[in-house]
């Protein structure tokens, strides 16, 4: 059974398994799976772009066939799988898995969308610069070479990597009992670190992120989280929130649309999209109608229609929270340094990469010493011979062989063997003056070169410039922008901190749809425009109430019935200039019998200040500020409203202002609020103003030092009248004479308190706008009829009007002096725009 003198060892099956496995775990970690810490290469890789450096398949020549590629690849370096080496051919040619190509690809290399790509026989590729790069000066004994598997080649153990591929391709890759998931990186931002750590070996981690500031994915996208990139730089290991990028946009016929521009990397668009789909059909997700695929070789586009009343913000987060379009890049830095497997800092990887390049180039820089210097001996040799040329000539013509000519040279004139040879090989036109002059030329250059390598070698600071200098040419070649955008995420900064604090006008309908725009949307113009179209509206539907706020305030939005809600202005839904805006029943929680009668802007709810309410039936009432600080999702009380009544207007106060009640016959009242006791929120109030049977309160103001009353009237009319002709009265009482409600005049529909600098915004029933100066109108007396403040279609009324505040009315003109000139229509020869009233209005 057994040949004679055979050895035959007893053995544990276990502890065969155990160094068996040990042996297969090393293999796969060091020679497959995992990246060089300092070329961030794995070997299949590094084998790939060398065999083509080899064969000269560079950027500059044809195209190859990639079956020409694996074939070269699997036979000389790398004896594995040939569809693992087209694989791993694909992938460095794909510019949505790396950030930087290394390959140039001509054919189908697959797509995001997950298709695969063409058979080898098809497709084609060649080095790309970038792949050159990572190869250069590999010929000058910059790296360490070892046998191929057959020990009929060299290859290199690493590349010299002018570039650190590490960082800014990064890696993944599962091994045994470990695997590496390394981000990808901007190359101008690593390489700024790199020099910044070149420049300030002590820099910490905090340092080089203000060079490097996180992962760049080459599908672009959002990292959502400041806290974990530094985390991940800092211990190695991180979890990155990765989302993709999406806009709201206006779609057709005024409806809103989600389009997907940019989605996480690694994500297959496809994927995304059935995703989506499947939770339509599963009512998982609803207030979608239709989702298409629209991208093209310009990029993706992935267009959803939104439903009618669907929030599309509130969508979008459920299309995120459900989704992939948000997903977790779980992130291990792990790569090979000094044969081990090693979780680095980000510290630690350009360490490594400085490491490695100051290696590299101390050895280029020796091997380029030695060709200098054996160049040198040779033109030594040769000026020499030039020196004494006719006993050299001489003595070679005497000689009987090359042998002998040889050793007679080097006897005679001290030369050395490779000089004496070169000698030899001289051919005749090199004995002329010219090509001496250019000898000697070249001996000054060589020594010139010498001593600067010598010295380049000497002194290590002059190696890391070395360094920099070929990193900074790298930059200006290859660098690009950053693709991923960095945003803190919601949980660690107030979403507030991330929306720009500017003026808005929150408009609502009379219908109850309600919208924010810029105010810089609506431009101002003289007394007497025709106005622009402020909201598209119904024809049974116009604008009812406008409100000047900032996107950082506080809204209380206040019902005819008397309950209160709030919510912050950058979550009211935005729109254009000419949109219907979104149902108030979507984003409040208030009942279909209520409408909105007022809206207070606050910054925050302090105790020194008092909200002053008013209804239309007279009744007045103070209640502190603070008793609305902890609103509920279903409102609360603000005001006991009896039946028959409605409330109509809320003012803030300090708690020592003067009020003023204006009805629509009118008439008005000045009393001070001192008249009024803070009551609780369930309260009813006290009348402010006796009422005429026909008569109703139209609006309620704060008496404001330095400014004067504005009243308007349903017809288009309007004056101002300065607080001094309104005395203060006892509470109670008719009031007085405010403007005439003529049958020319109308109803007023507005009072408010402004100053010369303030502007008007006045919204018509059919939903037109115009913004026009305070200053345009003149102040005049009491009891006068008022000008024409705006021409009105047949059949069109006045229904609303809101002072807009100065700095606004600046921003306006600046933004569009010209337009509103040319938005303002002629006016009639009756009342020309430009004509100031006189004294009684007329």
């Amino acid at each position: 059974m057994y040949a004679e003198n055979e050895r035959i060892d007893n053995i544990h099956i276990e502890e065969e398994m155990q160094k068996a496995y040990i042996d297969y775990s090393m293999s796969v970690i060091v020679g497959r799976a995992l990246p060089d810490a300092r070329d961030g290469m794995k070997p299949g890789n590094r084998r790939i772009l060398y065999a083509m450096r080899e064969r000269g398949w560079f950027h500059t020549k044809p195209f190859v066939k990639c079956a020409k590629v694996v074939g070269e690849v699997i036979g000389n370096y790398h004896p594995h799988g040939d569809s693992a080496v087209y694989d791993t051919l694909v992938r460095m040619a794909q510019d949505f898995s790396l950030r930087y190509t290394l390959i140039h690809g001509q054919g189908n290399f697959g797509s995001i969308d997950g298709d695969p790509p063409a058979a080898y026989r098809y497709t084609e590729c060649k080095l790309n610069r970038m792949a050159e790069e990572m190869l250069a000066d590999i010929e000058k004994r910059t790296v360490d070479m070892q046998p191929n598997f057959d020990e009929t080649l060299q290859e290199p153990k690493v590349l010299p990597a002018r570039l650190p591929n590490l960082l800014i391709n990064g890696s993944t890759g599962i091994a045994v009992g470990m695997a590496t998931n390394i981000p990808p990186h901007n190359v101008v931002e690593v390489i700024d670190g790199v020099v910044h750590l070149i420049d300030n070996p002590n820099a910490t981690v905090a340092d080089l992120m203000q060079f490097v500031k996180g992962p760049d994915f080459p599908t672009g996208g959002m990292i959502c989280g400041l806290g974990q990139i530094k985390n991940m730089y800092e211990t190695g290991r991180g979890l990155l929130k990765v989302r993709g990028r999406a806009n709201i946009e206006e779609g057709h016929g005024g409806r809103e649309t989600i389009i997907i521009t940019e989605i996480p990397y690694t994500l297959n668009k496809t994927t995304l999209i059935e995703k989506i789909a499947d939770l339509v059909h599963e009512k998982k997700l609803e207030g979608i109608s239709d989702i298409r695929d629209e991208s093209d070789k310009d990029g993706i586009r992935i267009v959803i229609e939104i439903k009618r009343g669907t929030l599309p913000k509130v969508l979008l987060n459920n299309i995120f929270k459900h989704t992939p379009l948000e997903m977790t890049f779980g992130a291990i830095m792990l790569a090979i340094d000094h044969g081990r497997p090693k979780v680095m800092t980000l510290r630690e990887m350009m360490q490594c990469f400085i490491k490695h390049r100051f290696e590299v180039i101390t050895r280029r820089t020796q091997f380029e010493l030695e060709q200098a210097e054996a160049r040198a001996h040779i033109l030594e040799g040769l000026k020499i011979a030039l020196d004494h040329l006719d006993a050299v000539v001489k003595t070679i013509r005497d000689s009987k062989n090359r042998d002998i000519a040889r050793e007679q040279l080097m006897l005679k004139f001290k030369l050395s063997e490779i000089q004496a040879n070169a000698i030899l090989e001289m051919r005749l036109y090199q004995l002329t003056g010219l090509e001496r002059d250019k000898v000697e030329a070249e001996y000054l250059e060589i020594i010139k070169k010498i001593n600067y390598l010598r010295d380049l070698l000497a002194n290590e600071h002059k190696i890391y410039g070395v360094m920099k200098e070929d990193l900074l040419e790298i930059k200006k070649l290859y660098g690009d922008e950053r693709r991923t955008a960095l945003v803190p995420d919601e949980g660690e900064l107030n979403i507030e901190d991330l929306i720009a604090d500017q003026s808005c006008v929150i408009t609502i309908s009379h219908t109850g749809y309600i919208k924010r725009v810029p105010v810089t949307t609506y431009r101002q113009q003289r007394r007497g425009g025709k106005g622009v179209v402020g909201m598209d509206t119904k024809d049974e539907d116009y604008v009812e109430h406008v409100f000047m706020a900032s996107t950082h305030d506080y809204i209380l939005f206040f019902t005819e019935h008397g309950r209160v809600y709030w919510q912050k202005v950058y979550e009211l839904p935005e729109g254009g200039r000419a949109s219907r805006g979104k149902a108030m029943v979507n984003l409040l929680n208030i009942g279909n019998d209520e409408k909105i009668a007022a809206m207070i802007k606050v910054r925050e709810f302090a105790e020194t200040q008092h909200l002053v309410m008013a209804t239309e039936g007279g009744v007045v009432k103070k209640t502190n500020l603070h008793e609305y600080s902890n609103p509920r999702a279903d409102g609360i009380i603000a005001i006991q409203i009896e039946e028959g009544d409605r409330l109509i207007g809320v003012k803030l106060t300090n708690g020592q202002d003067d009020v003023m009640l204006i009805t629509r016959q009118g008439m008005s009242i000045r009393f001070n609020e001192n008249q009024l006791r803070d009551q609780g929120r369930n309260t009813i109030g006290v009348y402010g103003i006796k009422l005429e049977s026909d008569d109703r309160v139209d609006g309620i103001e704060v008496v404001e030092a330095n400014s004067t009353l504005l009243v308007i009237t349903e017809n288009g009319y309007g004056k101002r009248t300065g607080f001094d002709e309104y005395r203060v009265q006892s509470r109670g009482g008719k009031g007085i004479i405010t403007i005439k409600a003529t049958e020319r005049n109308g109803r007023v529909v507005g009072a408010h308190a402004v100053h010369d600098n303030d502007a008007i915004m006045l919204i018509t029933s059919a939903g037109q706008m115009i913004r026009m100066g305070i200053g345009d109108i003149r102040t005049i007396s009491r009891n006068t009829q008022g000008v024409k403040l705006i021409d009105l279609d047949e059949g069109d009324k006045l229904v609303s009007a809101t002072p807009v505040e100065p700095e606004d009315v600046e921003e306006a003109e600046n933004a569009g002096e010209t337009n509103g000139q040319e938005a303002a229509a002629p006016t009639t020869a009756e009342e020309p725009a430009q004509t100031p009233p006189t004294e009684n209005g007329i």
